[in-house]
């Protein structure tokens, strides 16, 4: 038999195992894993919420909550069938896993991934949207606008899944942000480019863009030296029949199957916890609005923290105190200009969070018609003082920077938390969904990129590059794409190798790169201004 036909019979074999039909134990798994995730949610939500729902909420608003949730909820469920069958395309297709192992394996370290993240690329996400959204996002507005990202977002991924297409959740997500930010600014008579933070899409997009490049030419660049650096034949060539690979090119391959997985669930799951804590903060603001998990003795530090940086930014701009603080330091973040009022404003609403937290003695002890109050004031001063930090014209000294530093750290530990039963509920619905949907995408992973099959070196190279791109960018804050970093490390491999590429699919990956954010944008805003009109 020539090498041709062995590697047709092998991509024949591996696209009969993937084509196998569900057992019934994993079908058991998923239900148990279902039910039991649906249920551990349920239980921590009402608990939670319970006494403040029974005062204050009304069906209509418990209604919009629950589907709410299960919306943010779904769009995890897509992105782990749409996104992290990626991760296990190489480990099927070299025969080091079979196929329904492979996505309840992938499943464990995606959910073990959510439950360790930081939180950091949650909250970077959610300071794309639109500031007075974000500050009123339990009115009919704030509802419009979770809805229409999350529903377009999941429009877009279900048809590329469809499709086979291994378009980036990621960069739909970020184009369901920036549509609805278009949307609300136009509809307030505003120009469209100011709802939406240019400096911070720009520096995700930077991430998104350089993704896929540093996947393409770092795992080709890995092949090369692998081939130089380590002398086994076996490692370069293609799987043979059904036979598994050798125990130490397998326990690779499984290795970096499982690093891309956790790193997956640690950037993209953070996605869906920071749109919940959103919907949380919004609906139940008693509830989730502060972190009353906060010990009372913390809170002599963040009073005295709050005074000295009123004192330092007081000393640095004497000036006196503006009408309305508030609405300058909701200018500042939204035009993202500085102008010779923002300092003034900051350090009043500075010296109003540090006496109200003084007089209250702790987060858990601020009563309920001031949480929501105390809470935006939180955010508009931990957000202008992430855009001073970077500003030039400011003129801050390094005192007064390190004052600000500081205090923005007690903002965010009081504010950017996010609750353990929710990692538990992103992070089943990722597993789930991986278990479910993973064929399509895996197919054309295996298949369509290259000419010829994956070799055994060629599938670590791509995952251990993946696996690295994205735990660094989680490092950073920074989301990225998976689909657009493994399946373009794929296609370094194989360009590396010489084996070709497969035109086709190549273009339809670009086509799908190129379409996603207008399609993402347009979708999003359509739904936002649909909603809006229906919410009234």
């Amino acid at each position: 038999m020539d090498q041709s036909s062995e590697v047709a019979l092998s991509r024949s074999t591996a696209a009969t195992a993937v084509h196998r039909p569900t057992n019934s134990s994993t079908v058991l798994l998923f239900v148990a894993l279902l039910i039991g995730g649906l249920l551990f949610a349920g239980l921590n939500l009402f608990h939670d919420v319970n006494d403040t729902m029974a005062r204050h909420g009304s069906w209509i608003s418990i209604l919009l909550l629950i589907l709410a949730l299960l919306i943010a909820l779904g769009f995890e469920f897509v992105n782990g069938f749409h996104d992290t069958a990626n991760a296990v395309a190489t480990v099927i297709y070299t025969h080091s896993l079979p196929p329904h192992v492979a996505v309840v394996w992938s499943g464990l370290f995606n959910f073990l991934g959510v439950l360790t993240s930081s939180g950091a690329v949650a909250f970077g996400i959610i300071s794309l949207l639109p500031v007075e959204l974000i500050l009123q996002v339990g009115s009919s507005a704030g509802f419009a606008m979770v809805f229409a990202l999350l529903i377009s977002a999941i429009l877009w991924n279900l048809g590329t899944w469809w499709l086979g297409l291994p378009a980036s959740s990621s960069h739909t997500l970020i184009g369901s942000i920036i549509g609805v930010g278009i949307a609300n600014a136009l509809m307030h008579g505003r120009d469209g480019t100011s709802g939406v933070d240019w400096t911070q899409v720009s520096k995700v997009g930077y991430s998104l863009l350089l993704s896929p490049l540093v996947g393409f030419f770092c795992a080709a660049l890995l092949l090369v030296l692998l081939k130089r650096l380590v002398k086994q034949p076996q490692l370069f060539e293609a799987p043979k029949n059904k036979e598994a690979p050798p125990w130490w090119i397998r326990s690779l391959l499984v290795l970096t199957c499982s690093g891309v997985s956790f790193a997956h669930g640690s950037n993209d799951g953070q996605k869906g916890m920071g749109l919940i804590m959103l919907i949380l903060v919004g609906t139940v603001p008693l509830s989730y609005g502060l972190n009353r998990a906060l010990p009372a003795s913390e809170m002599g530090k963040f009073a005295l923290v709050a005074q000295a940086t009123q004192q330092s930014l007081q000393h640095a701009q004497p000036a006196a105190e503006p009408e309305q603080p508030r609405a300058i330091l909701t200018r500042y973040i939204r035009s993202q200009h500085w102008q010779p009022d923002v300092v003034p404003a900051l350090a009043a609403v500075t010296g109003q969070i540090g006496k109200q937290i003084e007089a209250h003695g702790s987060l858990a002890s601020v009563p309920e018609d001031s949480v929501g109050n105390v809470r935006n004031d939180m955010y508009l001063a931990s957000e202008s003082i992430r855009l001073l930090q970077q500003s030039k014209d400011a003129h801050l000294d390094q005192a007064t920077l390190a004052n600000l530093k500081t205090f923005k750290g007690e903002l965010d530990a009081s504010t950017k938390f996010i609750p353990t039963w929710v990692k538990v509920a992103v992070a089943i619905a990722l597993g789930l969904g991986t278990m479910v949907g993973w064929r399509r995408i895996v197919v054309t992973v295996g298949e369509k990129i290259g000419k010829t099959h994956l070799t055994y070196a060629q599938g670590a190279s791509a995952e251990l590059v993946a696996m690295t791109t994205i735990g660094a960018a989680d490092a950073f804050g920074l989301p990225v794409s998976t689909t657009h970093v493994l399946s373009s490390g794929v296609a370094g491999t194989m360009a590396a190798n010489r084996s070709g590429l497969q035109i086709d699919t190549i273009r339809n990956l670009l086509m799908a790169w190129v379409l996603t954010l207008p399609v993402a944008i347009a979708l999003s805003a359509s739904l936002y201004w649909l909603f809006s009109k229906l919410f009234v």
